[in-house]
């Protein structure tokens, strides 16, 4: 329709103000829809009966009806092997998070990134050269030793992930958990830092629904303040604790549970993703299982978003 057609329109009263604002948003809705309605599942939920027969859970993860799923690794098999596991259950793998191993480069687990077809790799917190961690107490003390200096330099790494993995036609998301929400002396988060420092065109976001809320920071208020920044969501839940948690620690409880059962209200959440940018969905539920097996909660989970959906 021609700017002169349609100002016709709105003159005759043939197009109101409703109908226009109905127009805009009907794209939005419809993308809401369809992010509900086809969730992938990241396969560190699964993790565990991956590592003991994959194409059988594949096989039964695609059963439950996904079609997407983000890899957590190579599931102890190689690209090519993984490739085929999910060829053959009817699954794609969009989005690869990078897990090295030891001795392998990132160039190497691109390479394999590719082979499995995915467009996205997506990295989280990065260590510095040279500093051993052998354990989950190291990782939790090097994390909490970390300065806002500290995390200007490793936003300086993310965004020379992000340029080496553009060179090989893959795009770069960073993903977070509760510990980036914590506050400095001038008032801002580690989140702030690393959004401030790393480079827009290079660097897109995954955000975690369910540790950015767990750090008091819903994702709502983070579409608002960073417009364009998300192209994927990790979907989860758990029991409100009353007040924010930003250590990662053996100390901390969190009782992680099925989408619907926590408090985090995803209907709102998924209605202002598309606006802010996102393309995937991932669920993804944190041990340990307590009511349900992993695979019943996958099932459990799905069935959930078809509903809001």
């Amino acid at each position: 329709m021609n700017f002169m057609s349609r100002r016709t329109l709105v003159k005759n009263g043939c197009l109101t103000a409703a109908s226009v604002a109905l127009t805009t948003a009907l794209p939005e809705q419809l993308m809401a829809q369809s992010l509900a309605k086809a969730p992938g599942i990241q396969l560190y939920t699964v993790g565990k009966e991956l590592m003991e027969d994959m194409a059988g859970t594949l096989t039964r993860l695609a059963a439950i009806g996904y079609r997407l799923v983000e890899s957590a690794g190579m599931g102890g098999k190689s690209a090519a092997d993984f490739r085929k596991a999910l060829d053959d259950a009817g699954l794609k793998c969009p989005s690869s998070h990078l897990f090295l191993r030891p001795g392998q480069t990132a160039a190497q687990y691109f390479e394999q990134v590719n082979t499995l077809g995915s467009e996205y790799v997506v990295s989280s917190f990065t260590i510095k050269p040279g500093v051993q961690i052998k354990s989950a107490d190291d990782f939790f003390k090097y994390a909490a030793s970390m300065t806002q200096d500290d995390f200007k330099k490793m936003a300086a790494d993310v965004n020379a992930l992000a340029t080496q993995a553009k060179s090989v036609g893959l795009k770069f998301a960073y993903h977070n958990h509760n510990m980036e929400f914590r506050r400095w002396n001038d008032g801002t988060t580690t989140y702030d830092t690393l959004m401030a420092e790393t480079d827009p065109s290079l660097v897109k976001i995954e955000l975690d629904c369910g540790w950015a809320d767990l750090g008091g920071h819903s994702p709502l208020s983070l579409f608002k303040k960073y417009p364009g920044r998300f192209r994927m969501l990790h979907i989860k839940d758990f029991v409100a604790m009353g007040y924010p948690v930003v250590a990662m620690d053996q100390n901390t409880t969190v009782e992680w549970t099925e989408l619907g059962k926590g408090h985090i209200d995803y209907r709102a959440i998924l209605a202002a993703a598309p606006k802010a940018g996102v393309e995937h969905i991932f669920v993804e539920q944190e041990p340990p299982f307590v009511k349900f097996t992993a695979m019943e909660a996958a099932k459990a989970n799905f069935t959930y978003l078809r509903s809001i959906g």
